[in-house]
């Protein structure tokens, strides 16, 4: 194995690790495979998905897979790259100085017709994400006993742990990432896989490779970002650190992964924006 294709694996590694999927796909019939269900009470899309997220929440949408369909989101750290990649998708589509939950909505509206049930368009950051959405849920008497998350596949884990941190232990979460990217080593350079074999982004609407996705830099600083913030120690967001998360169990082979990879990407790990914070 080269260097490149090593390199390769391990950012494999911690894009299956983050981007957590319970159900094959976005479908009633997954749901009752899984779980024994055909519907959530409640399916979250949060706006730190790349646009792709907005043709899967329709596919659920139109499918019926929730009672109720809810999109999280003001600006932070994520929010420029939506709005421009947005526009560009969608010919006369508003996306200036509109918070992420408005864009997706937008989208929603414009290419396929739906609206969804609740916006939440005031957080900047994961945290507030969790904490926002809580009460928007609360306020309108929401019924939670199961919710489906879907978010970026480099933060995919990290919402799941937030919502641990705060809602009941008897209310089923389950995890549905935005996208299954695959990086590969093509000649000299990293790039993804041209075709996407992720039969949840199959369809005549959809391009290959994944609409909207991050170019190769971004992603891997996404990447490298969360393994420090999922850890449960001093420095991380779990219980022994600032308390952010639920804890998260970090297998061997992450770890190895993430330690592999900071020797040669050590200053792309994504640090906190200051402008987005709050005491969450």
């Amino acid at each position: 194995m080269t260097v490149l294709e090593k390199t390769a694996e391990c950012i494999n590694i911690l894009g299956r690790f983050c981007g957590r999927r319970d159900i094959k796909d976005l479908t009633t019939q997954s749901l009752m495979e899984s779980y024994g269900i055909p519907r959530v009470d409640l399916f979250l899309l949060f706006g730190g998905s790349i646009a792709c997220a907005g043709d899967l929440f329709a596919q659920a949408m139109q499918a019926g897979i929730a009672e109720h369909y809810m999109i999280v989101g003001g600006e932070g750290h994520t929010t420029e790259s939506l709005r421009r990649k947005m526009a560009g998708l969608c010919p006369g589509l508003v996306t200036e100085g509109k918070a992420e939950a408005e864009v997706f909505a937008g989208y929603l509206s414009q290419k396929y017709g739906l609206s969804p049930d609740y916006l939440e368009t005031a957080s900047t950051n994961c945290g507030n994400n969790v904490t926002n959405a809580l009460a928007l849920m609360t306020q309108n008497r929401l019924p939670h006993r199961t919710i489906l998350l879907m978010q970026d596949a480099s933060m995919q884990l990290r919402m799941d742990a937030g919502f641990r941190r705060h809602i009941s232990p008897d209310t089923r979460i389950i995890n549905f990432a935005c996208y299954q990217a695959e990086v590969i080593a093509e000649g000299n350079r990293l790039a993804f896989r041209d075709t996407t074999t992720d039969a949840a982004l199959r369809g005549p609407s959809l391009c290959s490779p994944i609409t909207g996705m991050w170019d190769m830099e971004r992603y891997i600083t996404l990447l490298m970002g969360e393994i420090p913030r999922l850890s449960d120690n001093a420095e991380g967001y779990g219980p022994h650190g600032k308390g952010f998360i639920a804890h998260v169990d970090i297998p061997e082979n992450v770890a190895e992964a993430y330690a592999y990879l900071k020797k040669n990407y050590g200053d792309f790990s994504r640090a906190a924006n200051p402008a987005y914070a709050t005491d969450r």
